[in-house]
């Protein structure tokens, strides 16, 4: 998790102020629709992963009129059918990377996936081949200026619904839950009224490998033309965040 939650406090911020917005949007109603048609209808108070989404779209401010229209384009007979796919492979330097889809055509998603990997330096593996070196893991972060607990005491709760690691950094508390204790942590965080800005199972890297800070910005170059990908809802990846790094990232 080194440097997890520095880099995802850096794009949660740079997020509200750059052309990625359109972008999340786009993530978010991927998402509302999934959930409305494969997880249980267009109704949150029984379909918890439409509630999850529908947090998720807030937290990348999202009006509610908006979500209100992709609930219910979701549940319509002509509602877009989306399928959830994913890609392994490696980047320059041997950094795995595994990507998260969610697309309306497979053989578009492929190509355009493929294309990133094998004009940047980095090649498609076969599905499978790296999924060891990643952990699921429930990841929900918290803005913490909005937040009435002691941190402390507040920790203390979460253990008991599942937490199973912490990072405090700048304006955020990520909490971290074994990836089935998914839905028990969002259930005590209902009990507690926090609604987290977002919450998502992550596939975190059980190693990272650290590069020279010009090594590792090719890398995060690659990541970024997968993030600016329509069909590509999340990007996971072996490379050390480090302080150095990060302030070459905030400098550009």
């Amino acid at each position: 998790m080194a440097g997890h939650s520095k880099w995802a406090n850096i794009k949660h911020r740079k997020g509200a102020q750059d052309k990625k917005r359109a972008k999340e949007f786009t993530r978010a109603i991927k998402e509302i629709s999934v959930a409305v048609k494969d997880f249980g209808g267009p109704d949150p108070d029984t379909n918890p992963t439409l509630r999850n989404a529908i947090a998720n779209a807030k937290g990348v401010n999202m009006p509610k009129d908006t979500i209100q229209r992709a609930v219910k384009k979701a549940s319509g007979a002509d509602a877009d059918h989306y399928e959830i796919v994913s890609f392994e492979g490696y980047g320059p330097h041997g950094i795995a990377i595994f990507v998260e889809c969610t697309t309306d055509n497979t053989n578009r998603t492929v190509a355009s996936v493929r294309s990133i990997f094998s004009k940047n330096g980095g090649n498609l593996g076969t599905n499978g081949s790296l999924e060891f070196l990643f952990e699921r893991q429930g990841v929900f972060t918290i803005e913490k200026e909005n937040l009435e607990h002691d941190l402390e005491e507040l920790e203390l709760e979460l253990i008991d619904g599942g937490a199973t690691a912490f990072e405090n950094e700048d304006e955020f508390l990520m909490v971290y839950s074994e990836f089935t204790d998914f839905g028990k942590m969002s259930q005590k965080l209902e009990e507690l009224n926090i609604e987290p800005k977002k919450a998502e199972l992550e596939r975190i890297p059980l190693n990272t490998t650290e590069l020279a800070v010009d090594d590792a910005i090719q890398i995060m170059n690659l990541i970024e033309k997968f993030e600016d990908d329509d069909d590509v809802q999340n990007v996971y990846h072996t490379l050390e965040i480090t302080d150095e790094l990060i302030e070459k990232l905030e400098e550009e």
